[in-house]
């Protein structure tokens, strides 16, 4: 019989079908898993992709971190202890003692604050792409090693989630010091695993640190990670040269695995923090018309497009602008009065085609842009374009590599008519997932192009609301304002399936593939 673990559902208390008995973890052995990519340099700070992630974070450490096992719960890593002040202006941090960096240098407060400011306002020649996450911070103090003080401009609800960030790895301030750029092509951390060697092309490699400030861990003598993708990955898993692949893998993929290694597979899944949305180019007509993009979302059906994309791609859930089951996301009830969510389709095609009517664009004809990549983007792609087609509209699937489609979405001279992009984070936090339906000017990552004060102004407020209701109130206005101007429409949310063999043990699916990812719990039976 299968050995199955599925973790599932819309909401985070994931259900476990077959799970093993909780057993001691045994220390020793070298883990093997896969890699669809490599990453350009070694800088945390500048990075986006689990590329990056899932070799180089094992080496590092940060202030705080998400407990995988319990995720959204927040735990201590570099930090003992913290408080935060009523007014939500000051946060203070109690760290560790005894902790060292891999050359054996003393870790301590003077380290967070470089750290942070680098990220905060990063020096000539250094890029951090975190930057307006922590640009209300007013000061960094640090009254003692073991004691670092956070003050705020202002209140801000995503603050001490920030602090857990995976991208915010704790640099040396002395090397820091000497060289603000060190970290792109070094690898020196105070993490479980101490830098191996990155041969381009083949493997990365991390060995255990026996200076590890968590007493008995890691468990892993080592960790080899391979930069092998696609067909490769998946026989790679399925004949059990490797572990694991930790993004995830499609339906089909899981089957095969799991069909090949029997009980060695334990498969777990997950409502995954990622979307694909269809970003129209608010300069250029008729998508300037905000008749044509309410349209154009009227008439996908999600709830059917969901439920057959789910058996071929790794979509699944229907949701808004925040990941469905998630505390703070619209509940089903309200979203299905949303233009696009409604599950009549046929009346919201009647409305879209009147819709285009009144816009003179009744034969409107359209490419869409997409990414090269098959999965998911592809048949996303693919259902968007015959989604359209019943109300009459010609789509050309225009279908790039990387490098040319992130150029036609290039901010300051957008090319594309409408394209298929993508919006994932390292946790669920209204504060990330809406940047991307900003204003022009308030967003790296709006390729639309409009301006929208009223969502900048909605968007300010519910960021520094710390009471949880009115803020749910205020998310509620930004959606339906955003959902009826369609500048960025959600389609359809992912859904994470990761094949792992049976003797990986200790580590745990979350929503994000950027958290959990330090091995310091995972072990080999």
């Amino acid at each position: 019989m299968k050995t199955l673990r599925v973790l599932a559902g819309l909401a985070l208390a994931f259900t476990a079908f077959c799970a093993w008995p909780a057993a001691a973890p045994v220390d020793g052995g070298v883990l093997k898993f896969a890699v669809g990519a490599e990453p350009p340099n070694y800088d945390c700070h500048a990075q986006t992709s689990f590329a990056f992630i899932h070799p180089v974070r094992p080496h590092y450490s940060t202030l705080l971190k998400f407990d995988a096992a319990n995720y959204p719960k927040i735990v201590g890593d570099l930090a003992e202890s913290w408080t935060v002040a009523k007014d939500g202006l000051t946060y203070t941090f109690k760290l560790r003692r005894g902790v060292k960096f891999h050359d054996g240098s003393a870790f301590s407060s003077e380290d967070i604050k470089a750290t942070y400011d680098r990220i905060r306002k990063p020096p000539p020649g250094v890029l951090s792409v975190r930057e307006e996450g922590y640009a209300d911070i007013s000061v960094i103090e640090t009254p003692d090693p073991q004691t670092v003080v956070f003050r705020l401009k202002k209140p801000n609800a995503s603050m001490l989630s920030n602090f857990a960030s995976p991208w915010d790895c704790v640099y040396s301030a002395a090397k820091l010091k000497q060289d603000p750029r060190f970290p792109e092509r070094n690898i020196m951390g105070t993490g479980p695993f101490v830098f191996g060697e990155h041969v381009a092309g083949s493997h990365w490699t991390g060995k255990k640190f026996d200076g590890y400030f968590e007493k008995g861990k890691p468990h892993l003598n080592g960790y080899i990670a391979l930069f092998v993708a696609g067909a490769p990955m998946v026989n790679a898993l399925a004949a059990g040269e490797i572990m694991a692949e930790f993004r995830g893998h499609s339906p089909a993929d899981r089957d095969r695995v799991v069909k090949a290694l029997g009980d060695k597979a334990v498969v777990q899944e997950s409502p995954w923090v990622c979307s694909l949305v269809v970003t129209f180019n608010t300069k250029k007509k008729p998508f300037d018309d905000q008749r044509v993009r309410k349209a154009l979302s009227l008439s996908i059906d999600r709830w059917g497009g969901a439920q057959a994309l789910q058996k071929v791609a790794l979509v699944r859930h229907v949701g808004g602008l925040l990941r469905p089951g998630y505390e703070l996301a619209m509940p089903e009830a309200e979203l299905v009065k949303m233009p696009g969510f409604s599950k009549d389709i046929n009346a919201s095609r009647a409305e879209a085609k009147k819709l285009l009517a009144d816009a003179g664009q009744s034969n409107l004809t359209f490419t869409l842009t997409n990414r090269n990549v098959a999965m998911p983007y592809t048949p996303v792609g693919v259902f968007l374009i015959d989604q359209w087609r019943q109300i009459g509209i010609n789509v050309k699937h225009e279908q790039l590599e990387t490098k040319l489609y992130l150029a036609a979405q290039q901010k300051d001279n957008p090319t594309f008519d409408a394209a298929l992009d993508f919006n994932c984070d390292y946790m669920d936090e209204p504060n990330l997932q809406m940047q991307k339906f900003l204003s022009h000017d308030k967003s790296a990552i709006n390729y639309a192009g409009q301006t929208d004060r009223v969502l900048d102004d909605l968007y300010d407020k519910q960021s520094g609301e710390l009471d949880r209701k009115k803020r749910i109130v205020l998310l509620r206005d930004f959606e339906k304002r955003a959902l009826e101007q369609a500048y960025t429409i959600p389609t359809i949310w992912w859904h994470r399936i990761v094949i792992t063999n049976a003797k990986l043990k200790g580590w745990h699916i979350t929503p994000s593939h950027y958290v959990g990812q330090d091995l310091a719990d995972v072990w080999l039976d």
